[in-house]
């Protein structure tokens, strides 16, 4: 740590110059025409300025349609979705500060993070950067002190690119999937995927669906959260869809564009996959990430392989399916030493003999089907490996599922918690016509998928639950004086029995009390489950030795 500080603190003065020169960037936003929004309130969940609404419907999820030229797209989206964004905000802002409690710490980190993006707005079209400018107008004033607004709003975009690429910290251990021909019901293209995204429960209960119709391109659908206009799951009305699964990546040196507003691009810009490989051979980014491409006038799907220094495209051959989690399978990639290792030692080659495995008892995939796959919460051959174990398909953690079907244009999005509420279906024909207008509906609800229901059971309140005392847990490896009866860890274990790391974080607890016996049953028991991850298994062994020789 002492060293990283050191960096960061020889980096910041090294480069004052151009952080300065990057906290003064505006984008010029004078060639498009403006209306500044006045937003009509029709109830607590339903607002308005012209052809734009916002609302939220029944499943809890909002509802967003804006048009206009990228300047009118950011305001429109910023006025109606205001107290939405800023609460997004400030619980995002709230979750680093819980990471990183420490005010002097904070301050390297916010002068560290201004270095690092100081060149991004060099690698975002302008057009981007003029709808970032839009919708930055309607940000808090509160958080003025880390970065400008529009800067803020720009940095916010690489959020996900910059956690995974810091610390590899995989919050994003994400699950897709794509069939067709014989291995779907009607022989359509079908596309299913898990966004494991994972920022805390709050960051998650205001999903965003966003039908945006540009004055340039192609209209589009895009799930994601209040004060994003990047892509991380989404599909346009050409039926060509995108989602993304981060990979693994080296520390770069600068953050350039990131990577959901490639997605983006390809989303807004693209009508079949040879357009989409173009697009995202031109930008350069600063992660490794897989992008799932499905498209309807290809009848097919593939998956582009970006990264800092390398750039791939992995197409099956005689077979109808294509699976994607957190791993490079392009030939760009076979000799990638840290794409091997990454899939040797995570989670990730699990999950992906997980699917084949799971595509072998489900023929014939249809919609409900698919739900049912992005849901499944058992290791290989049905293994009890624990609720949140990142092994499973369904890791009780993900931002949002969704389902594509591209060739009728429909689309399927969860509803929370995680992806186990009802999926709620939208038909991109509809609501990019005039029909949706005259209806005023987006949702075609005759076609949603039901509720799993695991949500009414047992088992998921004992997972709550769980969730509640494992924090409890965790905060007494560092605080001696919390001292938990053997009933309250026995009730512990009980909730989540087929966990490892329930019995790992019980082991530390009693290590930390010098309870070096009860430690060493803890450490044995929890070496007999499924665990996550190599370097999981060995921070346990390491404790596990340690214990044995202070017994």
């Amino acid at each position: 740590m002492k060293r990283l500080l050191f960096f960061i603190v020889l980096v910041l003065n090294l480069t004052s110059c151009g952080i300065r020169k990057s906290i003064k960037h505006i984008p010029d936003v004078k060639q498009y025409s403006l209306e500044v929004p006045k937003v009509n309130k029709i109830n607590d969940s339903t607002f308005s300025f012209k052809q734009n609404y916002l609302s939220k419907n029944k499943q809890q999820l909002w509802e967003l349609y804006i048009k206009g030229n990228p300047l009118q797209l950011g305001y429109n989206n910023g006025a109606l979705t205001q107290n939405l964004m800023q609460k997004q905000e400030e619980i995002f802002f709230s979750k680093v500060e819980g990471l990183v409690p420490s005010k002097f710490k904070q301050n390297l980190l916010r002068g560290f993070l201004k270095w690092y993006n100081r060149k991004m707005y060099l690698n975002v079209r302008e057009d981007y950067q003029a709808e970032l400018y839009g919708l930055a107008q309607y940000s808090s004033d509160k958080y003025d002190f880390i970065a400008p607004k529009y800067l803020r709003s720009l940095y916010l975009h690489g959020a996900h690119d910059i956690g995974h690429a810091m610390q590899d910290l995989m919050m994003v251990g994400c699950t897709s999937l794509a069939v067709w021909n014989e291995n779907t019901e009607d022989g359509d293209l079908l596309i299913g995927r898990n966004f494991d995204f994972y920022v805390g429960d709050d960051f998650a209960k205001n999903k965003l669906i966003e039908f945006v119709e540009p004055e340039d391109g192609i209209p589009y659908l895009s799930v994601s959260w209040p004060g994003m206009i990047g892509v991380v799951s989404g599909m346009n009305k050409e039926g060509l869809t995108v989602t993304i699964n981060a990979g693994k990546s080296k520390i770069p040196l600068t953050a350039k564009t990131p990577i959901s507003l490639v997605t983006r691009e390809i989303l807004q810009y693209a009508k079949n996959i040879d357009e989409a490989i173009a697009i995202a051979k031109k930008r350069k980014v600063f992660v490794s990430e897989s992008i799932l491409v499905g498209s309807a006038n290809d009848k097919n799907a593939m998956i582009i392989e970006v990264s800092p220094d390398n750039f791939g495209v992995y197409k099956v051959e005689n077979t109808s399916r294509i699976f994607c989690t957190n791993h490079f399978q392009s030939d760009a990639y076979k000799d990638d030493k840290r794409n091997q290792k990454h899939i040797l030692e995570s989670h990730s080659e699990y999950r992906y003999e997980k699917l084949q495995e799971l595509l072998q008892e489900n023929k014939k995939l249809n919609p409900e089907k698919m739900a049912s796959i992005l849901r499944d919460q058992s290791g290989l051959k049905g293994e009890k490996i624990g609720f949140g174990n990142e092994k499973a398909i369904n890791q009780l953690l993900a931002h949002h599922a969704v389902i594509f079907s591209p060739q009728k244009k429909l689309v399927w999005v969860s509803s929370n918690p995680y992806q186990m509420g009802e999926f709620v279906c939208y038909d991109l024909n509809e609501i990019f016509s005039d029909k949706r207008l005259k209806s005023g509906q987006f949702a075609k609800s005759d076609l949603n998928i039901a509720k799993d229901p695991f949500v009414d059971s047992q088992d998921f309140k004992n997972y709550g639950q769980y969730k509640i005392l494992s924090s409890q847990i965790e905060d007494s490896v560092n605080d001696r004086t919390k001292i938990f009866s053997e009933d309250f860890i026995n009730y512990y274990h009980s909730l989540n029995p087929d966990f490892w790391l329930v019995y790992y974080q019980t082991g530390k607890y009693y290590f930390n009390r010098r309870e070096y016996y009860k430690a060493k049953t803890e450490f044995e028991k929890a070496l007999t489950k499924e665990i996550t991850t190599v370097s999981d298994k060995k921070n346990i062994e390491k404790y596990l030795k340690k214990t044995l020789k202070k017994i």
